[in-house]
């Protein structure tokens, strides 16, 4: 089992410095039945430098948004934002009562032990863009996050 994950970004793409060491700790989608179309991805964030998560992908689904969620009186509202501030040295769950990933239109069932390759993409303050990709486990339909891991419910 994978629980952290350190990306170096790679500097090739950037013909100089890379942006910032990323690590991605305690991340999980949870498995789906064979019809549904969508799933959330959670994580701890934590980079060396000021970056903004802009975007991620995965062949796994049609489409990746970062999302927020937040409880208004007892009414839950979830939307989509544009991007994701990772301020240099914190933390920064992505969890489901807060920010996280949602795969939307899935391309197949995810299937508990099984790993889902998610692409994230970084921007620096000078807009330099980065993307590196984190080995995701599926948890089962059940799962529930450990105390501490930020993601559980």
């Amino acid at each position: 089992m994978i629980k952290h994950l350190i990306v170096f970004l790679s500097a090739a793409t950037l013909g100089g410095a890379a942006l910032a060491q990323v690590t991605a700790s305690d991340a999980w989608v949870r498995a789906t039945v064979p019809v549904q179309k969508t799933a959330g991805a959670f994580m701890t964030l934590q980079s060396s430098k000021a970056v903004r998560l802009v975007g991620a992908s995965t062949p796994a689904a049609g489409r990746v948004e970062i999302h927020k969620m937040e409880m208004d009186g007892q009414t839950m509202k979830m939307q989509a934002v544009e991007a994701l501030e990772l301020p240099a040295g914190a933390s920064v769950d992505l969890a489901k009562a807060g920010y996280h990933l949602m795969l939307l239109d899935l391309k197949q069932q995810l299937k508990d032990g099984a790993t889902v390759p998610l692409t994230l993409t970084l921007e620096d303050g000078a807009k330099k863009r980065e993307s590196v990709v984190v080995a995701v486990p599926v948890k089962p339909i059940g799962y529930t996050a450990p105390a501490g891991a930020h993601h559980g419910h």
